[in-house]
């Protein structure tokens, strides 16, 4: 095919896709602004003229691609779908976000120039600093234009899923940046915004791209016991749609599965294989919106259905219809006994509630006229938001984890002693419920009452508790409370609360120090805070302010008159200064952490060729780190550290995700060499039934596959036994191979290697 050929097919596909959009947008229930979305088509075709993405279709492809998640998939309108369109023009062409605003409006043109500044490379503002990670800086800026318009959010949400959906062309090591940083950081996001849909998607495309292994692992077994779960839903159903036809409501009945990573997930926290994870689906019940029916008392008429015919798991009730989650997901859960012996979770909800769950708060303004109230929780979370801006921390990768700590949280509801009501995230303490009232109560809490019993501030809270904060003048933030709050609210007030007083203590410090020098006739000059910084081993002058601020150094009465030493013999101050000065335990001198197996790399690494791992005669040139453990076998990546050194890291290690998350660009892809005669620690946890000779023959199994056992640790109760096993492998086959001896032993239900 000729380049003319090429360049015809390419507008056929271009203008296709268009078309598609188009149809898509015509369907919704906005009003039809269709010229706007054609004319910002147009624009952005031309802008991107002749430029391809990697996979080497026309680079207009990815626009018209992420305005049809937009529109489709998120539900929005004519605005959010032309700022999508036109959502790289600014970045990577000579236009303005100014031509922009004359050639359309000036709300697309604010959205664009969001969307902008978050892949920008700087954005002038105070509140960032130098040497952080980019990464995460972008994502300061995101929410920082978030907070003004929740549309750029949206769409940025679609661009990511859009670049995940295509992400087979990128290399590797790009896979694993953008993989990390959407499990990381978009998928929480897209939870908290109620697009479940979105982010189920999002974190399975990310897993798929982390651990295939693993994913196409739990695919094959979904696909090879899909028949049986057919068998158990049709035996659950068939009576329900027959009473529920009886009735005559008008309603949808459908199984619907776990995602593959919600199951890998359970099966790492329960350390159980596929076949014990046994919630794999879900039912879900979706009636239709009719005039003059009310969704509560529906949701719970065929609650009642259910139960007539089944038993009911009395704990296992969830009320998300009277009380919405705060990111606007209603629905009625229930568990009951299946006529298989099965546990079934069902899940009853309305079409309007089934729209919010999967399209998140865009949704809500189809049905605006209902006067929703989870609106107002979108408004709230904003809120939450712009208060944590207003006293970010200053570090960007801290600011991003105080974030990310409510983004995936579960919601609890505690009363004030007036009755108001407040949502928390679950594991909340009443330290959390203390800020979460007033900035001023949370700085002077000395305790709490929860239910009239008076309690520790760092009591854990439960929904339905009524809780009263009590304050003292005296008190004051102290450190160790950054161990008790778990929200960002708190957390970020707390910080500011902090930095303030260290700030107070600092100052201080100086004029402590100043008074000193002053009776000396010595100015504190650069020459004379280097003497001091370098005597105890600081860095800053602000530490060694706060360090004599807070007493840890102790200032001698005549320390001008030794600093006056100086002038003439320097080794002679340096003796009076060390007799004269008491440390504290704050100030002595830092003593380097050796990590375990470290070796500087022998060279500049280049990210762009994949590192085979090497050992035995030749040293390792890689450092094992504990936060995971991986063992050859693993599916691992490298991260190049800011020594030069290159730390591994299992793919789905917490650590690792947080690395990749922030500094994507330090990634290097490696691959274990084919052979090692190092050993490598792991774990195993292995669980069964306890009788007698059990133990003996554990350790005797172990022994006699020939491994080096470094722990073994078993507790038994009540004819149930659970243990685990610190041993020294060479490979991943080694722990596979000892697991399959070890689940011949009569009695043991379950090994499992602990990741």
């Amino acid at each position: 095919m000729g380049i003319e050929d090429k360049n015809i097919e390419d507008q056929k596909l271009v203008q296709k896709a268009f078309e598609a959009l188009l149809d898509s947008y015509l369907q919704s229930n906005h009003r039809k602004k269709v010229d706007i979305i054609t004319k910002a088509f147009h624009f952005a075709n031309d802008a991107h003229k002749g430029i391809k993405r990697k996979s080497g279709e026309p680079y207009i492809m990815h626009p018209i691609a992420v305005a049809q998640i937009v529109c489709s998939e998120i539900g929005l309108g004519s605005t959010s779908i032309s700022a999508a369109l036109l959502h790289d023009v600014v970045e990577d062409t000579d236009y303005t976000v100014e031509d922009i605003r004359v050639l359309f409006n000036d709300k697309i043109a604010a959205i664009v120039d969001g969307l902008t500044k978050i892949s920008g490379e700087k954005l002038s503002t105070s509140i960032f600093t130098d040497n952080v990670s980019a990464q995460a800086e972008n994502f300061r800026k995101l929410l920082l234009t978030m907070s003004e318009d929740i549309r750029v959010i949206l769409i940025k949400i679609a661009d990511r899923l859009h670049n995940m959906r295509t992400l087979g062309s990128m290399a590797p090591a790009k896979q694993y940046k953008i993989a990390g940083e959407t499990l990381y950081i978009y998928a929480p996001l897209a939870h908290r915004l109620g697009l479940f849909a979105i982010k189920t998607e999002l974190e399975d495309l990310s897993f798929k791209y982390e651990n295939p292994e693993a994913y196409n692992g739990i695919k094959q077994k979904l696909k090879e016991t899909d028949s049986k779960r057919k068998d158990v839903y049709f035996h659950f159903a068939e009576p329900v749609i027959f009473r529920l036809n009886q009735l005559g409501y008008k309603y949808e009945i459908k199984a619907r599965e776990k995602s593959v990573y919600s199951i890998w997930n359970k099966m790492q926290k329960k350390a159980v294989p596929f076949e014990q994870i046994y919630d794999i689906f879900a039912v879900r019940i979706i009636f239709e919106n009719e005039p003059g029916i009310d969704e509560k008392k529906r949701c719970w008429d065929i609650y009642s259905v259910i139960t007539d015919l089944y038993r009911l798991k009395p704990d296992r009730i969830r009320d998300w219809v009277s009380r919405p989650k705060a990111n606007g997901y209603q629905a009625l859960h229930l568990t009951v006994m299946g006529p298989d012996g099965e546990w079934i979770e069902i899940q009853i909800r309305s079409r309007r509630m089934d729209d919010i769950a999967e399209k998140g708060f865009a949704a809500h303004w189809k049905y605006k006229e209902g006067k929703i109230e989870e609106d107002n929780e979108l408004e709230k979370w904003l809120k939450t938001i712009k208060e944590i801006l207003e006293n970010p921390n200053p570090n960007a990768i801290d600011f991003l984890d105080t974030i990310k700590l409510n983004l995936y949280s579960q919601e609890i509801f505690v009363f004030t002693p007036k009755g108001e009501i407040r949502t928390l995230p679950q594991g909340a303490t009443a330290l959390d419920f203390a800020y979460d009232l007033h900035t001023n109560i949370g700085d002077h809490c000395i305790g709490a009452k929860v239910n009239h019993n008076l309690v520790p501030f760092s009591k854990k809270l439960n929904s339905g508790d009524q809780v009263e904060i009590l304050t003292s003048k005296k008190q004051t933030p102290q450190p160790e409370w950054l161990n008790i709050v778990t929200t960002a609210k708190a957390k970020t007030k707390l910080e500011y609360a902090l930095r303030k007083q260290r700030k107070d203590t600092s100052k201080t410090g100086e004029e402590k120090l100043n008074e000193v020098l002053k009776d000396a006739n010595i100015e504190l000059s650069v020459p004379v805070l280097d003497k001091l910084l370098d005597r105890f081993k600081m860095t800053k002058k602000e530490d060694l302010f706060y360090a004599i601020g807070t007493g840890d150094i102790i200032l001698p009465p005549k320390v001008g008159k030794l600093l006056s030493i100086k002038k003439n013999n320097t080794n002679l101050f340096v003796r009076y200064m060390k007799q004269a000065f008491n440390v504290g335990k704050k100030a002595g001198d830092v003593v380097p952490i050796r990590k375990e197996g470290m070796q500087v790399a022998p060279s500049p690494i280049d990210k762009k060729k994949t590192y085979v791992l090497e050992g035995d005669e030749f040293g390792r040139n890689y450092i094992i780190l504990t936060c995971c453990n991986p063992i050859p076998g693993d599916k691992v990546f490298g991260f190049l550290n800011d020594k030069n050194e290159v730390e591994i890291h299992a793919v789905n290690c917490p650590v690792g995700m947080k690395l990749k998350a922030n500094y994507g660009d330090n990634i290097v892809n490696v691959e274990w060499s084919t052979h090692t005669q190092f050993s490598f620690l792991t774990t195993v946890i292995i669980k069964g039934l306890d009788r007698m000779g059990m133990l003996n023959e554990i350790t005797k199994s172990i022994t006699l596959d020939s491994v080096n056992i470094k722990k073994l640790e078993v507790d038994s109760k009540d004819g149930v036994f659970e243990g685990k096993i610190e041993l020294y492998v060479n490979n991943v086959s080694s722990v596979k191979k000892l697991c399959s001896q070890l689940m011949k032993i009569d009695g043991v239900q379950s090994v499992n290697r602990l990741t």
